[in-house]
């Protein structure tokens, strides 16, 4: 194998991409738009929730409930407490959507609390959007532990208590999701360059004047996978260091975390690089790698829990994630921008992803051919 034909193939490619800047700026601008919006989008708190409080009873123990929302609404403000006379009119708009949930206290609930006689509040809630049913629950919940608490306090403590160590500061979403970001434009590029440039450049018979040519056929496989590895470097790295300044990432330019990222989107830009490649090194067509860019974007980047963990997957789509190299890129990632590890946290997956470009070049390689 001569690695000056090599180079000189990688220099054609390169050359090629610089005079498309509006290529460039596709691939880094569109997972940077994607990063900006979804992050802020996405994973924030939930506020500002219609809540309606139906008060039958008028009493002293139910304007204590009624004292809490509003201690919720002036702190967290997860709720903003709609006070209504009609159970029946706060049912309307509960399913008519003007309220997302309603809090009823029943008439005899101040008797059956100082009867100690089991006193119960309605809760009716809106489920159709989880995320906002899950957050009101949650505070609902609170706020009945809290009117359950004992009015004195014994003076030896004998409930189980919970001590909670978070050992990483709160993570915004953004930060979350800026691995699979970074991920995203890596396979822009090889979906560009190893997909759509490929087949035009084979649709214009360059592919067979390079073979006319000594190039062998192993170098110009290496020549195309190292372009696009090349092009799929710079675009991750720059998308991290602007990423990574939007989202917050501390210490983002530690030259150590700058080098062992270098190196997560280096074998990640191969690995991508070298399954766009199997993918179409049989294809002819020009508007096939077009067609199936939706689809191989919903089928690599969501499996890879680069918006929602994969725990939380069915059976079926953890096995999608498991040959998916977005998986091990947004892992390794994830690793270095926002646990700070070293190279025992990223080197598992940059040897998975090694692995899969093996296997993904050998069968590029076998299925490569002439077409004249």
């Amino acid at each position: 194998m001569n690695f000056g034909r090599i180079w000189a193939l990688i220099e054609r490619d390169l050359r090629k991409f610089f005079r498309s800047p509006a290529l460039m700026m596709t691939s880094m601008i569109f997972p940077l738009m994607q990063l900006i919006v979804l992050g802020y989008a996405f994973g924030g708190k939930v506020t500002g929730v219609q809540v309606a409080f139906v008060d039958m009873d008028n009493s002293a123990e139910s304007q204590k409930i009624r004292e809490m929302f509003n201690g919720i609404a002036a702190g967290p403000r997860t709720f903003h407490v709609i006070d209504y006379n009609s159970p029946e009119k706060a049912d309307e708009d509960l399913r008519n959507g003007y309220v997302r949930a309603v809090i009823y206290v029943p008439q005899n609930f101040s008797q059956r609390f100082y009867h100690r006689d089991r006193p119960r509040i309605a809760f009716m809630e809106d489920n159709t959007d989880q995320f906002i049913s899950s957050a009101v629950l949650e505070r609902v919940q609170q706020m009945v532990e809290q009117l359950n608490a004992p009015d004195v306090t014994p003076r030896l403590a004998n409930q189980i208590q919970l001590d909670t160590v978070e050992i990483y500061p709160y993570i915004d979403y953004i930060k979350y999701l800026l691995a699979g970001s970074i991920a995203l434009s890596i396979f822009v590029v090889a979906m560009i360059g190893g997909g759509i440039t490929f087949i035009d450049d084979k649709a214009r018979g360059l592919h067979e004047g390079y073979l006319v040519t000594p190039i062998k056929k192993t170098e110009l496989v290496a020549g195309l996978i190292g372009a696009g590895t090349i092009k799929g470097l710079m675009a991750g790295m720059v998308l991290t260091v602007i990423g990574g300044m939007i989202a917050g990432i501390p210490r983002i330019w530690d030259p150590v975390r700058l080098f062992y990222l270098a190196i997560v989107v280096t074998t990640a830009a191969i690995a991508m690089m070298s399954f766009m490649f199997l993918l179409m090194v049989r294809v002819d067509d020009p508007l096939v790698p077009r067609a199936t860019f939706g689809v191989l974007n919903t089928l690599l980047f969501f499996p890879s829990g680069a918006v929602y963990p994969i725990q939380a997957f069915p059976r079926w789509l953890r096995w999608i994630s498991i040959i998916d190299p977005f998986t091990y890129t947004v892992h390794a990632l994830r690793n270095l921008t926002l646990k700070g590890t070293g190279i025992e946290g990223i080197y598992k997956d940059v040897l998975v992803l090694l692995g899969i470009s093996v296997v993904m070049i050998a069968g590029c390689l076998a299925l490569f051919k002439r077409q004249l």
